[in-house]
């Protein structure tokens, strides 16, 4: 899954980075309120964390004009304030939860998987497709009982596909939401490891839960 971080504190939004790209995340940071607007609007995102206080455009404000755009991307709001009133207040403007600095990472991960689990059909930690099974939270996979052990970008694409289970996924989208802007791949990356995916997850069972839709992409069913 694809996060755009937008916090100007530099050394928390590092930190933040390589925590969540060690999870398998695909992660783009902006340092300002104006890189950060453009980003939103300009760029695919599964969640968005978007502190409010930024120089040269505040998050609230951020937040208002991605949501009169129509942009339904979810967003967890960072904040050094922990008033009633700051959280109904950005609550009301559109953001999905709020988190108070200073804060555990893991407790940002568990609100990132909540949030991500709300935006899709899913609504447990694990995933269960037929005999398939996905922990968000530990990263495991079984099929038929039996644990499949899996590169952290296998994963973030089986997540993603799992997340989104019975559409048909592009290439285009599943490149979009499984790198960031600054990722260097060929154009034939996805097929790669759709194969692996296909190695590991299927080739041992009658039953396919991985298929190609001709002419439009990839699609994980029962």
């Amino acid at each position: 899954m694809r996060i755009l971080i937008v916090e100007d504190e530099k050394s928390l939004a590092e930190i933040i980075k390589k925590g969540l790209e060690e999870e398998g995340y695909a992660v783009d940071v902006a340092y300002d309120g104006e890189e950060g607007l453009f980003m939103a609007e300009n760029q695919p995102a599964d969640l968005i964390i978007l502190d409010i206080m930024l120089p040269v455009i505040d998050g609230m404000t951020i937040l208002k004009k991605i949501r009169k755009a129509g942009i339904k991307t979810p967003v967890l709001m960072l904040t050094a304030k922990d008033t009633v009133m700051d959280k109904v207040s950005g609550l009301d403007t559109g953001a999905d939860d709020y988190l108070t600095k200073p804060f555990s990472f893991e407790e940002l991960l568990a609100r990132i998987r909540a949030l991500l689990r709300r935006s899709s059909d899913i609504k447990a930690s694990t995933i269960e497709i037929d005999d398939l099974m996905i922990n968000m939270a530990t990263h495991e996979v079984m099929r038929g009982g039996k644990q499949i052990m899996l590169s952290p970008k296998e994963y973030s694409l089986l997540e993603y596909m799992a997340l989104n289970k019975n559409k048909v996924l592009s290439r285009t989208d599943l490149i979009e939401h499984i790198y960031d802007e600054n990722s260097d791949f060929d154009s034939n990356v996805i097929d790669v490891f759709i194969n692996r995916l296909r190695n590991k997850i299927d080739r041992e069972f009658d039953k396919k839960l991985i298929h190609t839709v001709r002419g439009a992409g990839y699609i994980l069913k029962e």
